[in-house]
């Protein structure tokens, strides 16, 4: 059995973002020469999470609107009354309540076992940030 790590690091450029990272993370998997194991993508973030969900471009933009329709940015939020690092942000950790933190996703004969539709979304809660990390870490044998 083997553990192994990466770190993805990246910008985002727009206040709610979803970034595709599953080529990233495929090309992790596969050079670490694990056979069968368990990924864990994991957000090190608060106000940025993980998501497995389809590839296309307008239901992409519908989920950003959805987001910013669910919970609304300029909402009377207590936090934003005095915030941490200046920035007027409650409603991206409201946000963060509903989409995930981290998603594991099995490997089989070398390769993520996902849906034909799927692939792996940083969804950008707070942008846009110069950084943002993912975290992976995979569990497995050759």
């Amino acid at each position: 059995m083997r553990v192994l790590r990466h770190r993805i690091v990246l910008a985002t450029t727009a206040p709610i973002e979803i970034v595709d990272v599953t080529e990233p993370v495929r090309a992790f998997v596969t050079a670490s020469g694990v056979r069968d194991g368990l990924l864990t993508v994991t957000s090190l973030h608060t106000t940025a999470r993980v998501n497995v969900n389809e590839r296309e471009p307008q239901l992409q933009r519908d989920m950003v609107t959805f987001l910013k329709r669910f919970v609304p940015r300029d909402g009377d939020w207590l936090h934003n009354l005095s915030t941490v690092d200046g920035r007027d942000n409650a409603h991206s950790h409201l946000l963060g309540l509903f989409v995930n933190a981290a998603e594991t996703i099995p490997v089989a004969d070398g390769a993520l076992v996902m849906g034909e539709w799927q692939s792996i979304f940083f969804v950008e809660l707070d942008g846009p940030r110069d950084k943002r990390a993912l975290e992976l870490q995979l569990i497995g044998s050759d």
